[in-house]
């Protein structure tokens, strides 16, 4: 795929994030029918009905294109290039009425995060990368912060919903005694944006899912930032653990979190 190409996919996909933002803003101003996947994992119709609109938008207009979705309307083919869309990335967040929500929209290429979008509605703040192309947030390039030490470092991370199986509340003891701080926002696909342009210098999490990432990661790597799983330099979308910063204070997070 040359970067033309690329460059055209990226205004496509900022035209479905975009609309599929409206929607989500709509609904936020409504009161929601809110359904559990699980003990704490909320789903709305925001959720299905966003998903549905990004999908027949994407795969009109990609029909070669595999699709995976998190709420279940995908397309499986044979095709080295697949969509990974979250369509509300911040559920409980959106549920709650607090802003901090997103549209996620990442292409791979042989499980390789080659393109992605990150919209958050409320803010009006579209991030978007491709490879060899930057990173950027409504149209200017951005990149990591230069912090050099966790201990001058605000970094952010999240919570599973699955605590039983993803236990971070270790891994937060050891990080909040050392940084100057800690947030947890809700939507890892912002999170990695923000560390992107350098609001955060760092972000760990587990239990997150290939369509919470894969967006998220190749803007952070076109940003100039680092993604590795705790004790290993390599990843993917599909790995369950990552820490992704801002590159200079990556070692030192990878030696806390071992």
């Amino acid at each position: 795929m040359t970067k033309n190409e690329m460059k055209l996919i990226i205004e496509i996909l900022k035209e479905s994030a975009l609309k599929s933002g409206i929607v989500l803003k709509s609904y936020f101003r409504k009161s929601l029918e809110i359904k559990f996947k699980g003990k704490n994992n909320l789903v709305t119709e925001a959720d299905k009905i966003s998903e549905e609109k990004l999908v027949n938008f994407i795969s009109k207009n990609f029909p070669d294109f595999g699709i995976i979705a998190e709420e279940g309307h995908s397309i499986n083919n044979n095709s080295p290039y697949q969509f990974l869309i979250d369509p509300l990335d911040g559920t409980t967040n959106f549920a709650h009425k607090y802003p901090f929500y997103s549209v996620s929209i990442g292409l791979l290429k042989k499980g390789i995060p080659i393109l992605g979008i990150v919209y958050a509605p409320h803010f009006e703040e579209m991030f978007y990368a491709g490879k060899g192309l930057g990173a950027y947030l409504n149209g200017k390039q951005i990149s990591v912060s230069k912090t050099k030490s966790v201990k001058d470092s605000l970094l952010v991370t999240g919570f599973a919903y699955q605590l039983e199986k993803y236990d971070n509340l270790e891994y937060f003891k050891k990080i909040i005694k050392k940084a100057r701080g800690v947030r947890r926002d809700g939507s890892a696909a912002l999170d990695f944006s923000y560390v992107a342009c350098g609001r955060f210098d760092g972000f760990w999490e587990l239990g997150l899912h290939p369509w919470d990432q894969a967006a998220g990661a190749i803007i952070l790597n076109e940003a100039g930032g680092k993604i590795t799983k705790f004790s290993e330099n390599k990843w993917s979308p599909y790995d369950t653990e990552l820490i992704a910063s801002n590159s200079k204070i990556h070692d030192e997070l990878m030696n806390i979190l071992k």
